[in-house]
């Protein structure tokens, strides 16, 4: 795992995300799949980053990167339950669904979840309907 820092071309944000590989980033930048988290843009671009070096003190104490990432699993995954438990999975269809709560003021019960295109969530913010990009992590079992 490596992580970066990110930079968007667009409104300046600055932002840090994990990635398999340096070849991962670049496929994924290749193919339009990094997006700005703050405005969706895809003018992203990662900046020159000190590499992290491993201590003595570090390794004594055993702290190191995969306890974080373990961490980071954990907590992303508690997330997922709270979603699943309190909001309507609506799968491919998130696009359609928000629109139809935003614009025929639909009162649900519960919120939605599920996935969409970055071109669909640019369009959605255009209409002024706003949403969140959650991580998900898929469940090995399936």
């Amino acid at each position: 795992m490596i992580k970066y820092n990110l930079n968007c071309k667009k409104c300046k944000h600055s932002f840090d995300s994990w990635f398999a590989s340096s070849l991962e980033f670049e496929k994924l930048k290749k193919k339009g799949f990094l997006t700005c988290i703050k405005c969706n843009s895809k003018k992203v671009v990662k900046s020159l980053m000190a590499p992290k070096i491993a201590s003595k003190k570090n390794y004594i104490t055993g702290v190191n990167d995969n306890s974080k990432i373990k961490e980071i699993y954990k907590k992303v995954k508690e997330y997922q339950g709270f979603i699943r438990k309190n909001f309507k999975y609506v799968g491919k269809n998130f696009a359609y669904e928000a629109r139809s709560i935003h614009f025929e003021n639909k009162k649900n019960n519960k919120g939605i979840y599920g996935t969409a295109t970055s071109d669909e969530i640019n369009e959605l913010h255009e209409e002024g309907i706003k949403t969140e990009i959650i991580p998900w992590i898929k469940d090995k079992s399936n």
